[in-house]
């Protein structure tokens, strides 16, 4: 958390002052940081709602943001429901939170285990900006992250874990202008919320419905400089002809593995621009941030990263750091750290010439005759391949090996080749693989799409055939 911080969201928002500056989603829906802080919705439940449990549940980004300034320091836990949240799973979060309450903005969604007891908007206003700061007590910030079972898991934050790793402004850095792919309530989209709001600068988020040629006029218009998002949804903005429409000086990506394709695609698009990917994870936090321009990571920065400890034990990247997660919430939940506090990442890591690539997760490879294969590694390549936009590799039955790699691609071309045009192509990109993979991780074959599935979470969509 920012030094000397006030220890609510709503108080810090406060003391970063620049109160002026806004959160903005579009026409009808922006809302300064000081209108935020300053309104409070909860102002006549205050007493009631105080040390409860709560689930935020809205339909918009802005009213979750204004829940989420009003209920730090407040209620003893908060849920941040993410909105591809099913009714199924918002009974189960429920009952894993011991939630007490619904904070929503829509009346009719109500859970088996509690009821709506809170619903936005409401009219009723502080009289003073006073914090209460002697009653103000430290919230549990509840993450959804998805489960291997189809259920959510439940990751235990508070605002200092979350904020550990953003520092105070620069005044000398000049104007900022943060923006997001991510939808704030994911780890992702909430520490770019987060940077913001705690440093008084303006957000430019995106609205649900919003088209990505809509969203990258919009962000033009607003001056964006800062923006944020994963390999998927940058793959996205470099085929939109809107691509154009931002001129950010610092880009960042984060959530899935950046390869050097999507790296020297961006440092092109956006030559001014800072390309940073960092890796950071709901369980472990912000880890570290690379800013050389090179997929991976220099091997030393594994041992010398301030603030966090790193290492690298059974090939997966294990954190220890106040950025971590305490724990997972539920009664039948997994131990979140080690013995000695570290959380396996469950991202495999390899060493070659003094750098770590990551190269995909443990649980995610395709086992093709007993020899495992990342489909991250596979799709680093074809993504080099000049014609390609994205790709997915994803694993195709056999009734000898058990399993076989075939990848789906997305070409930058705006028409799809056909006959032997499409042939020649997928035979250039299968002799591309060739020249860089081992024969078993080779694709046996290659279809092209037209997209790809990109889930709420920004990434990719992988499903074992």
């Amino acid at each position: 958390m920012l030094p000397n911080s006030p220890t609510s969201l709503c108080a810090s928002i406060l003391a970063a002052g620049n109160l002026s500056a806004r959160i903005d989603m579009g026409v009808g829906a922006r809302r300064s940081w000081g209108e935020l802080a300053g309104a409070d919705a909860f102002a006549v439940r205050r007493a009631q709602l105080r040390g409860r449990s709560a689930l935020v549940a809205t339909t918009g980004q802005l009213r979750a943001a204004e829940a989420l300034i009003q209920l730090d320091g407040v209620v003893r836990r908060m849920v941040l429901c993410p909105p591809d949240l099913s009714r199924e799973h918002l009974d189960f979060v429920a009952q894993s939170a011991e939630a007490e309450l619904i904070v929503t903005d829509h009346p009719g969604l109500e859970s088996a285990h509690c009821n709506i007891d809170c619903i936005l908007p409401c009219a009723a206003r502080r009289s003073d900006q006073s914090l209460d700061r002697d009653q103000t007590i430290e919230t549990e910030w509840i993450l959804l992250t998805s489960g291997t079972t189809g259920l959510p898991k439940l990751v235990k934050h508070t605002l200092a874990s979350l904020a550990g790793a953003i520092a105070p402004r620069n005044p000398s850095s000049g104007p900022i202008v943060w923006s997001t792919l991510y939808d704030i309530r994911r780890y992702g989209g909430l520490q770019v919320f987060l940077r913001a709001a705690l440093t008084g600068t303006p957000l430019v988020l995106s609205g649900a419905q919003e088209s990505t040629a809509a969203f990258l006029a919009r962000a033009g218009r607003c001056g964006v400089t800062h923006i944020s998002g994963t390999p998927a949804q940058w793959r996205r903005i470099l085929m939109s002809p809107s691509v154009h429409k931002i001129a950010p000086a610092y880009v960042r990506l984060s959530g899935e593995i950046a390869d050097q394709a999507i790296l020297n695609q961006l440092q092109s698009q956006y030559p001014e621009a800072r390309i940073a990917h960092a890796f950071a994870s709901t369980e472990a936090g912000v880890v570290l941030e690379v800013n050389d321009g090179a997929m991976g990571i220099p091997a030393d920065a594994v041992g010398h990263t301030p603030h966090v400890e790193m290492k690298v034990e059974g090939d997966t990247l294990r954190v220890r750091s106040s950025r971590t997660a305490s724990a997972y919430l539920g009664k039948d939940s997994l131990p979140l750290k080690d013995a000695q506090g570290f959380v396996d990442t469950g991202d495999v890591l390899e060493l070659r010439d003094g750098r770590y690539y990551f190269v995909g997760r443990r649980d995610g490879t395709i086992n093709v005759g007993g020899l495992k294969v990342h489909p991250e590694e596979v799709e680093a390549v074809i993504n080099r391949h000049p014609e390609v936009g994205m790709s997915l590799v994803r694993t195709k039955k056999s009734s000898i090996t058990g399993a076989l790699v075939v990848a789906d691609v997305v070409l930058k071309r705006r028409e799809q080749p056909e006959g032997s045009g499409a042939q020649a192509l997928q035979h250039d990109i299968l002799k591309f693989c060739r020249q860089e993979l081992a024969l078993y991780k080779v694709p046996v074959g290659i279809n092209f799409v037209s997209t790809l599935a990109v889930a709420q979470t920004g990434k990719l969509i992988r499903r074992h055939a």
